[in-house]
């Protein structure tokens, strides 16, 4: 289990860096994290289920949804914006 972390009602800035970009659905639409690369997330619960699912800021997604499995990320930075 990767180490991304529910928001906090505070301001703060997450930061995680990909760590698995393997198994692209086949009919996903948009961007796609790259392995290694470090982006300002921010991590919400499913609508349904509830469990956590990683927001990369600024990526474009058609479809399904542009939210990614909590194991795909590792938690980098919390950075205070107060």
């Amino acid at each position: 289990m990767s180490n991304v972390k529910l928001p906090t009602p505070l301001p703060v800035q997450q930061f995680a860096r990909c760590v698995n970009n393997a198994q692209r659905p086949a009919d996903y639409v948009g961007d796609w994290p790259e392995a290694g690369q470090v982006y300002a997330v921010r991590v919400l619960p499913h609508v349904r289920t509830g469990l956590p699912q990683v927001h990369v800021l600024g990526f474009y997604a058609e479809r399904p949804y542009g939210a990614f499995a909590v194991h795909r990320f590792e938690s980098v930075a919390d950075v205070w914006l107060n």
